[in-house]
């Protein structure tokens, strides 16, 4: 027998809502596994499913495999980046690595869901290849600008941006752990303390340029900065938000499309971030 599941554009997590791709993903409920716990709760935007993963030294590999399995990761490339880079790195010690949520990382963040990781990196794929260059806006503990800098590999160059100088350190301390640590130490991928609304001029124009945050326009700054042929990804809208593919022809005029409804935490200043921390 097969069941299917509808995942619906958004979830509740830590009191804030987040985003489920929109499609359609089928299982074998006849099925069993070792690592996953599939559980349907209903929330006020649909329902959300949830893993569970084994131990840590398996954990990266069946998060990646339930991702596949639900038609979240159908990339070879992502699925293969995703399980090099160990996301239990990039989390509060403690938190669940693995499972497909938002973690608290401090300072009025997160750390994305590894299905919003894994959508993100397929939008920019075609834009992550090797020798490109790549803009994180919000790098937050340096997860997704490490696999940016996997797929673009040594000759090519990520930049990273918080403007949370604690955060910065700890994404560089992370990564110094991790598989990408070689990329750091040469120089091909830097993070750096900023407002990310402006960019990073000294390495533009971008191949790539991912916003982790809500804006409620697109930043003139990160427009001038994107590439001719160069894609964008960045969430948009107040408390509606949508996730929007910015295409920029090589005449300079953009192309716009909808991915999904997403809820976002705002793209703002590091004071109005850090109001009541």
């Amino acid at each position: 027998m097969r069941a299917q599941v509808l995942l619906f554009p958004t979830i509740t997590a830590y009191g804030r809502l987040y985003c489920a791709p929109r499609r359609l993903h089928r299982y074998n409920s006849s099925s069993s596994s070792q690592f996953l716990n599939l559980s349907l709760s209903r929330f006020s935007g649909g329902l959300f499913f949830h893993m569970e993963s084994g131990t840590s030294s398996s954990g990266k590999k069946s998060m990646v495999e339930n991702l596949k399995r639900y038609g979240v990761i159908s990339s070879k490339r992502v699925a293969q980046v995703m399980e090099a880079l160990d996301r239990g790195l990039f989390v509060p010690v403690g938190s669940s690595a693995y499972v497909d949520t938002p973690v608290p990382i401090g300072y009025n963040a997160t750390i994305s869901a590894p299905h919003m990781h894994a959508t993100c990196l397929q939008l920019l794929e075609d834009k992550l290849q090797p020798g490109m260059c790549a803009l994180d806006v919000g790098s937050g503990t340096g997860y997704l600008t490490g696999c940016f800098a996997l797929m673009v590999g040594a000759e090519g160059r990520v930049v990273g941006v918080d403007h949370i100088p604690e955060l910065v350190d700890m994404s560089i301390k992370n990564i110094e752990k991790s598989v990408a640590a070689s990329l750091l130490k040469k120089g091909s991928l830097s993070l750096h303390v900023g407002d990310g609304r402006k960019g990073w001029q000294e390495f533009a124009p971008y191949d790539a340029i991912h916003v982790g945050a809500a804006a409620s326009e697109i930043p003139q700054p990160l427009l001038d900065q994107l590439k001719p042929g160069g894609r964008m990804v960045i969430p948009l809208g107040t408390y509606f938000q949508e996730l929007k593919v910015i295409d920029k022809n090589e005449d300079g005029s953009i192309k716009v499309h909808t991915e999904t409804s997403v809820r976002y935490v705002p793209l703002t200043s590091r004071d109005e971030q850090l109001g009541g921390f």
